[in-house]
């Protein structure tokens, strides 16, 4: 899993495995059949695992507009976003429930004619 990506060792390998640091990986893909196989040369040589790289990879392309998706910072905002939403749609439940109560409550004092 990605440590975080203001991380100064992630940042470094990050940069050297998908080339936006340098021309590092762009020129690794040329010298293999598949973007899979320039991924586990890198990760090889960088020492972390193919999949790290890869989901680095996708994130970049993401960040860098090259591939469509969500940032950290857009899937962050959409979490706390929906928390909210579950907090109040619960807050509102409560208050109908709450009111349905104080209404009954309301009728049942009225004396009856």
């Amino acid at each position: 899993m990605l440590r975080g990506w203001g991380h100064d060792k992630d940042s470094t390998v990050l940069s050297r495995g998908t080339g936006t640091g340098g021309t590092d990986g762009v020129e690794h893909e040329r010298e293999h059949s598949s973007q899979w196989a320039t991924i586990v040369s890198i990760a090889t040589k960088i020492g972390c695992t193919p999949e790290t790289l890869r989901k680095w990879v996708r994130q970049t392309e993401i960040v860098t507009g090259r591939r469509g998706g969500l940032t950290s910072d857009e899937r962050a905002r959409i979490k706390v976003l929906e928390r909210e939403n579950r907090e109040l749609r619960r807050a509102n439940e409560i208050l109908r429930k709450a009111s349905a109560f104080f209404a009954q409550a309301e009728l049942d004092r009225r004396p009856r004619r």
